[in-house]
């Protein structure tokens, strides 16, 4: 037990008594592991880590911090772009040993403690033939992920995240915890579906679950970057009327020196199509199949695979420890002249790990109304994502700038708008356009939930003056 008589430094005496869970300080065995988080630009060290075990657990650390008057911020998964996870100094809420998973097959129904991953998601829901609309990096945290928005493998046929939260357990700045759905505190359900931690921390989702096939055919296929315009083209259109259960991600990526590619390619800049069919596994072949007949491929690898093998195929290329940024378009149509602007723009390509791609968007998610969800870009056909992923701290500037030029080369084929969770810590500026016409009641519920801006370690939605 740390002895807070003898180190001035440790300014939180009482917690240690408060909770179950791990107290951790500057030096203590663990500390550095529980600060940790997925990109590496960003390395702060909190006062103190409350590694919570409980939702009582989470309310101690939560007065601790409104009584002392210090920053809070709360660790899930600990994958933003922009770093929001962990603050200097403050008290850091650690939710990562909140991990259960209780399924209810009967009733489709998945509760979730705020610090698993979608890796522990779905290990529990596929025992029954189910899953939820999760993260395409299985290390991804669920709070994170459903409280932006949510997008994944399953999200043309079933919906975002926040489309199947049905339920959820949070504690407020004051402390209290409640149950909020449709029908419990409905306000508050409908900001924490798309308005972020801005509202309190989340213990416990509830999600509904869709019944998946044993295996979905899913891959690779690879083009040369001189297909690029042309498969691009095949991909807009073919998404013009393609059924809900068809996903694709065509991924500009720089193939690795690693055996599972052709070794002529190491080292070349390519168009990945991943592709992927929820569905039927036979009418997804007829779906599938012009993806891979369209000539000149460099690599084939799609096939029948489980759903969780799917779910953690990009891991490695998405590891803890290596520098990322971000910026991210959504579109309302993929032009030529988009394509075209997108395939010339991408020289010089930098950042062993960078990747671009579009995700074809639409499905399930374009039947929601805007209000429904404090989430609003429910028209977009697809969007960007300009992510650089680097080793070095001394390439930083460089590989940030070539990601801004980009981002700025394609802004004005953009639709307004942007998805929260994919916004870098320098884009203020774009936070109105992340909740578009859904901000004012944003506003006014955070007036009635957080008042004092309690919860403020995040993209952050400041309650009005008084």
């Amino acid at each position: 037990m740390n002895d807070s008589s003898v180190d001035p430094t440790r300014r939180f005496p009482t917690l240690e008594s408060s909770v179950s869970g791990a107290v951790l300080y500057r030096g203590d065995p663990g500390y550095d592991e529980a600060r940790r988080v997925w990109n590496a630009r960003f390395d702060r060290q909190p006062d103190v880590i409350v590694r919570a075990e409980t939702t009582e657990d989470v309310v101690a650390a939560v007065n601790t911090a409104r009584q002392a008057g210090v920053m809070l911020s709360v660790k899930g998964g600990g994958h933003s772009y922009a770093g929001v996870t962990v603050a200097e100094g403050g008290l850091l809420l650690d939710l990562g040993t909140m991990r259960d998973v209780e399924v209810d097959p009967a009733e489709r129904l998945a509760r979730v403690e705020g610090g698993a991953t979608w890796a522990d998601v779905d290990r529990e829901t596929t025992r029954y033939g189910l899953a939820t609309p999760g993260g395409t990096v299985s290390s991804v945290g669920v709070a994170g992920f459903t409280l932006g928005g949510g997008a994944g493998w399953l999200t043309r046929r079933c919906g975002l995240a926040v489309d199947n939260l049905v339920g959820a357990e949070v504690v407020t700045a004051t402390g209290e915890v409640i149950r909020t759905s449709d029908t419990e505190y409905p306000d508050l359900f409908w900001a924490i579906r798309g308005g972020g931690g801005n509202f309190g921390v989340v213990t416990r989702f509830e999600y509904r679950l869709h019944a998946i096939p044993d295996t979905m055919l899913a891959g690779q296929v690879l083009y040369p970057m001189e297909r690029a315009g042309e498969i691009l083209r095949f991909y807009r259109d073919t998404f013009r009327d393609a059924p809900d259960a068809l996903a694709c991600y065509p991924f500009f990526i720089r193939i690795p020196p690693l055996p599972i590619f052709p070794e002529v390619i190491h080292g070349d800049v390519v168009l990945d199509m991943v592709v992927c069919w929820t569905g039927d596994p036979e009418e997804g072949e007829r779906w599938i199949a012009p993806f891979r007949e369209q000539g000149g491929s460099l690599m084939d690898t799609v096939v029948r695979t489980p759903y969780t093998d799917l779910q953690t195929a990009f891991d490695a290329g998405m590891a803890y420890g290596n520098r990322w940024y971000t910026r991210w378009i959504l579109l309302d149509e993929v032009g030529d002249d988009f394509i075209d602007a997108l395939v010339e723009g991408l020289d010089p390509f930098p950042g062993a790990l960078t990747a671009v791609y579009l995700g074809a968007m639409g499905g399930a998610v374009g039947r929601v109304p805007r209000d429904t969800t404090a989430y609003p870009h429910r028209d977009a056909v697809d969007a960007l994502h300009i992510f650089p992923g680097w080793l070095d701290e001394g390439d930083d500037q460089q590989v940030m700038a070539w990601a801004r030029g980009l981002y700025e080369s394609l802004e004005s084929f953009g639709a307004e708008g942007v998805y929260v969770n994919m916004l870098a810590e320098d884009e203020e500026g774009r936070l109105d356009d992340a909740h578009a016409e859904n901000r004012e009641r944003l506003v006014r519920i955070k007036n009635r939930w957080d008042p004092e801006n309690f919860f403020r370690m995040n993209h952050n939605i400041p309650p009005s003056d008084p």
